[in-house]
């Protein structure tokens, strides 16, 4: 699975830490920045990694930023993304079975590593229920821009 990570300078630190999770997990990895904790402007990063996901380029996307909603709430602009802020494993298990979420916001300032981790492996090893859920992730789709 290739996955396309991204973050601003509050998610710096988490987003290192996943990044290098992911590799040593055997993921392929892209790292879209930011690379430093100087301070950034969020929807650039927001848009680099739902870009690659809604263009097919990556299966999947995580954001990180001090909160997670303000990448959320960038991610979801782009058409093809369904992007979740999770914040705990159950709403991560449940925005793949029932949403197909493609892209997984987290915010470093709400959750720690270990809670980080939690989240990212259900999120990344669940799948989509499909039957019933697919005509509404359908419907999110394409009729985002109404």
């Amino acid at each position: 699975m290739r996955i396309a990570v991204g973050s601003d300078h509050a998610g710096f630190g988490l987003k290192e830490f996943i990044r290098d999770y992911l590799k040593r997990e055997g993921y392929e990895v892209e790292d879209v920045g930011t690379f430093s904790d100087e301070s950034v402007h969020y929807p650039e990063f927001a848009f680099r990694v739902a870009k690659l996901v809604a263009e097919g380029k990556v299966d999947r996307g995580v954001l990180i930023c001090g909160s997670g909603i303000g990448m959320c709430m960038a991610a979801n602009r782009v058409r093809g993304v369904r992007a979740v802020h999770a914040t705990e494993p159950y709403g991560a298990k449940m925005s793949r079975r029932h949403n197909d979420a493609n892209v997984l916001c987290l915010g470093e300032r709400f959750i720690g590593r270990d809670m980080a981790l939690e989240i990212l492996t259900v999120w990344l090893s669940e799948p989509f229920e499909g039957g019933r859920h697919e005509l509404r992730v359908r419907m999110i789709d394409e009729m985002g821009d109404v």
